[in-house]
């Protein structure tokens, strides 16, 4: 039999435990249809891109499913008629994934590094170089400020224009 993943996102203001009961009941129509699910994952309530139905978070479902493509059928036919569920996807695929999805790995690395601060990153106020610490990207020093000075123009203040320019100036008319 085909394999399938199968990820629903139902309504916000539904309970966790109403979800669970919403995918026993998908998992019950799958398996009188002939398939089994393999594998059920509850990834929580996430906020979404845009809102669907003035909702703007969701609970987040994935199933792995052995199963006919009748059995599909007849759960995205329920999934569809169901007012808690706003969005489903499902998409055959060659061989299923064993351990934890993706999502579930991500959520597992925000809270270490919620934990552990930013890792090994460097910086911060105290830490590394700051904006305008005298540097641009490749680490040589921006022209104009060896002698301390600060501004944009080259180490040249407004007034002292270069003999030039300050003669080109008394013949515009």
């Amino acid at each position: 039999m085909p394999f399938y993943e199968n990820v629903f996102i139902a309504r916000q203001d539904v309970t966790a435990q109403q979800v669970d009961a919403l995918a026993d009941t998908f998992t019950g129509i799958i398996t009188a249809q002939g398939g089994q699910v393999l594998k059920k994952e509850y990834w929580g309530l996430k906020g979404l891109t845009y809102r669907i139905n003035k909702n703007r978070k969701g609970h987040y479902v994935l199933f792995n499913i052995e199963a006919p493509a009748g059995a599909i059928a007849e759960v995205e036919r329920n999934m569809r008629l169901n007012e808690d569920v706003l969005r489903y996807l499902t998409v055959r695929v060659d061989e299923l994934e064993a351990g934890p999805s993706a999502m579930l790995q991500s959520k597992g690395r925000d809270r270490e590094g919620r934990e552990g601060g930013r890792g090994d990153r460097e910086g911060g106020r105290e830490g590394g170089r700051s904006f305008g610490g005298g540097r641009d990207r490749d680490d040589r020093l921006r022209p104009g400020r060896e002698g301390g000075r600060e501004g944009g123009f080259g180490g040249r203040d407004r007034g002292e224009r270069p003999a030039a320019a300050a003669e080109g100036e008394g013949d515009r008319s």
